[in-house]
């Protein structure tokens, strides 16, 4: 890989710098003043998505620029790589090669000589079969009665993704079936997820690449006696338990049927996973044919990020935007506010796509980054946010652009209810840019000591995202923007969008803390004095329970 010169000795970089120092007092105000098409100009469609980028502080040189420093960066040549499947996953030499998940079955990808749609596209037709199975009643429990509850056991990607798409594809769901998933390896978690629950009529699904995540085998293995326990026979696991992983062999010594594995490959990271095998309970839960309507909405943006030029470009446009803010104002945040809930569980999804892909603080090449990564990513639906965090982002010292994230047609319309949705999304989006001024305020007859309380600085940006009404191809097509978005923002700031070796620290100490912890006695000498009182008041306490 050839090195990059430092990001910011590059000419577009300082050019932005410079002109930085022209827009930060800029106003949107007057930028719409100038520019009376802005708010149609400024716009991009693909894929089903309406992209306004207007109520930005941008102007035609700012995006010009941007456009330039993608050009320097080599955007271009990363996104061809990524799709040719080289190893740009450096620092664990891997192909980051998610988009063959949602290749049609005619294309050819390669990784290590191997076509791996033709692979995809197997394990897909298998998904579906089984899916058939078990939806249908076919598949029967050990105990000969059909399954009615359906329980994915994971952590991270495997599972905030089949979370967040069952909640968002609800609508869409078979009603005569649960869905439950547990994640924490606190026990509440699982205890709670079976409480109600008969495991005659229910089926786990582990979700676990190595078989060897801690929390998620802490949880199958309790999972497993909570299952036992009322069947008795342990030839029930094998009708009650599948698994998602690439271990046959660790699968088979659980009990698991190696017939009942679905795998997936080391090219297909965790948080770019929930088009793969570990959207087995999305698909039960939708059916195997609004999942391929889904991945055809993935393909759609992938097949745009590819061709699109940059100046006509969704995720390519957005994560110039995010590194605008991010390295420029010195914004630390960004807001994803979906205005639909059924996607109330997106930005949590968004936040590990986000913060784990760009949270670093080395270039590929290991050197020390001297500017800002990746943005802390939030947020909740709407209208719930109006009535909690927006006074902040209205009113607050802090800088936080927004995405705005609605459609034209709610899926439960019921009288005046998405009117009022929707005129929210626009008056949200309108009042942070435009905000009220103290004259606006006077004129109002405001007394003059809550005049400045009541002025709305503005000049705050937002995008807002539209589409005709929330289907799986949209959710394919929303999940893949905000992925082409990361790696955008990856490849200018020079990082690996695609490891997350800062997960490896803590989970390696508490491995070893939890050893001590089964001991007879803590390892006093082996912590810091902090962490070591922490740990005798703990045992101590633990041990007067008793």
């Amino acid at each position: 890989m050839t090195a990059q010169p430092p990001l910011t000795a590059l000419p577009a970089w300082k050019a932005l710098a410079e002109h930085y120092q022209q827009m930060r007092q800029r106003h949107l105000r007057q930028l719409f003043a100038d520019d009376p098409r802005r708010g149609e100009r400024l716009t991009v469609e693909a894929a089903g998505l309406y992209l306004d980028y207007s109520k930005h502080r941008v102007t035609d040189v700012t995006l010009g620029l941007l456009l330039r420093l993608a050009e320097e960066c080599g955007l271009a040549r990363r996104i061809d790589a990524m799709f040719r499947g080289e190893k740009i996953n450096v620092t664990e030499q891997r192909a980051a090669l998610h988009v063959a998940l949602r290749a049609p079955k005619h294309e050819r990808m390669l990784v290590d000589g191997m076509d791996a749609v033709a692979e995809v596209h197997a394990v897909l037709d298998r998904m579906a079969a089984f899916c058939d199975e078990v939806r249908s009643g076919r598949w029967r429990g050990h105990t000969g009665r059909p399954i009615r509850n359906i329980i994915n056991i994971g952590i991270g990607g495997s599972d905030l993704g089949p979370v967040m798409a069952y909640e968002a594809l609800r609508h869409y769901s078979g009603r005569d079936m649960t869905f439950r998933f547990v994640s924490n390896v606190d026990a509440t978690d699982l205890v709670e997820a079976t409480r109600d629950l008969d495991p005659e009529e229910t089926l786990f699904i582990v979700c676990s690449k190595t078989f060897t995540t801690i929390e998620t085998l802490t949880n199958a293995h309790s999972a497993r006696v909570w299952c036992l326990r009322k069947l008795g026979d342990e030839r029930a696991v094998r009708q009650h338990f599948v698994a998602v992983s690439t271990n046959r062999e660790g699968v088979a010594t659980f009990g698991i049927d190696p017939a009942n594995t679905f795998g997936f490959w080391d090219w297909v990271g965790g948080r770019y996973s929930m088009d793969s095998a570990i959207g087995l309970s999305t698909m039960l839960a939708i059916g195997p044919e609004h999942f391929r309507d889904m991945l055809g909405g993935f393909h759609a943006m992938d097949v745009h990020f590819r061709t699109a030029p940059f100046e006509r470009n969704l995720p390519v446009i957005m994560g110039l935007l995010a590194v605008w803010y991010g390295d420029f104002f010195d914004a630390q945040t960004v807001a994803v506010l979906p205005y639909d809930q059924y996607l109330k569980r997106f930005p949590a999804y968004l936040q590990q796509l986000t913060m784990e892909s760009n949270g670093k603080h080395t270039t590929l090449d290991g050197t020390r980054i001297d500017y800002q990564t990746g943005p802390i990513l939030w947020g909740e639906p709407g209208t719930n946010g109006q009535h909690s965090f927006y006074q902040l982002i209205h009113q607050g010292t802090k800088l936080v652009p927004c995405d705005f994230i609605a459609f034209c047609r709610s899926l439960n319309p019921l009288d005046g209810h998405h009117d009022l949705l929707m005129a929210n999304v626009f008056a949200q989006a309108e009042a942070l840019a435009f905000g009220r001024t103290a004259g606006e305020v006077e004129a109002e007859g405001t007394p003059a000591s809550l005049v400045p309380h009541r002025v709305f600085e503005g000049n705050r940006p937002s995008s807002t995202i539209l589409a005709e009404r929330l289907t799986p191809a949209i959710l394919g097509s929303l999940v893949a923007l905000y992925e082409h978005s990361v790696f955008t923002q990856g490849v200018i700031w020079n990082i690996d969008s695609f490891d997350q070796w800062g997960v490896e620290l803590g989970k390696t100490l508490a491995q070893r803390i939890a050893g001590e912890l089964r001991g007879s006695s803590a390892a006093a000498d082996a912590h810091d004095s902090s962490t070591t009182a922490l740990i005798r008041r703990y045992v101590g306490s633990r041990g007067s329970a008793r």
